[in-house]
């Protein structure tokens, strides 16, 4: 009988009826039975637990993989795989705008940067209206790994032009928030974001960037922070772990004439 999860080589990925690589839907029903799994409990071998999702042991080690380097299982040899204890997750509403360092610090969480990255690029032609560049102007850009616990919990993303933080503001006392870094400096004055979110799937980089699959569902913000004069000074993207953030936010309830 053909392997249900294995392609012949040379032949594209397996994918499900719905054309989706099976991989990811393996890896949808494996976050289900860890859901469902108390802490310290040894999962069936991979040969058993392969033969019950009705896939090769290479797609479910696929699957596992992001599971494994989120810490949400840990593997011994000779032993067996085993489920750790969820990452706490960061509740917040989102009425106020503030920092994942601040948002963790208030849960007793330990929140630090991972690997970052600070660059000089063009801007693109949206950004540049945005934010009122001119031609030939430059934006540093500001990409890191947030990490809680330990454990990569977002990617984020901040653009802004090279007059809004003094040389070396990146360099010295910066640990992965561009908002708190202006808010201790005092200037310029922030007021408000603006945000759009979305539901997007995971790029290769912020993939390795996270220990998750390639084309795994992520939740993302993008947003311009504002000064009180209403001047669009940053562009944020901001791409968030499902299962470590949940946010809300009160609404009124409205009145009908």
């Amino acid at each position: 009988m053909a392997d249900r999860g294995r392609s012949a080589p040379g032949a594209a990925p397996h994918k499900t009826a719905a054309g989706r690589p099976l991989y990811q839907h393996t890896a949808e029903a494996l976050g289900r039975l860890l859901a469902g799994t108390a802490p310290g409990t040894y999962l069936p071998s991979e040969p058993d637990l392969a033969r019950q999702m009705g896939v090769s042991r290479a797609t479910l080690r696929e699957a596992m993989r992001s599971f494994e380097e989120r810490g949400l299982v840990v593997r011994r040899q000779g032993v067996g795989t085993y489920v750790t204890e969820a990452p706490q997750v960061i509740d917040t509403g989102l009425e106020v705008l503030e920092s994942i360092e601040t948002l963790a610090r208030r849960m007793g969480l330990s929140a630090t940067m991972g690997a970052h990255q600070v660059r000089r690029r063009a801007p693109e032609a949206e950004e540049a209206r945005a934010l009122g560049l001119g031609e030939g102007n430059d934006l540093v850009e500001v990409a890191r790994v947030m990490l809680a616990e330990g454990r990569p919990v977002a990617h984020l993303v901040d653009a802004f032009s090279p007059t809004i933080l003094p040389d070396g503001a990146l360099e010295h006392g910066f640990t992965g928030s561009v908002l708190d870094l202006l808010l201790r400096r005092g200037e310029p004055a922030l007021d408000s974001s603006r945000t759009e979110i979305t539901a997007v799937s995971a790029t290769g980089e912020i993939a390795r960037s996270l220990s998750i699959q390639r084309g795994d569902v992520l939740l993302r913000m993008e947003a311009y922070l504002f000064t009180k004069d209403n001047q669009a000074v940053v562009h944020s993207l901001s791409t968030f772990l499902p299962g470590t953030f949940r946010f809300h936010v009160v609404r009124r309830v409205g009145r009908h004439v």
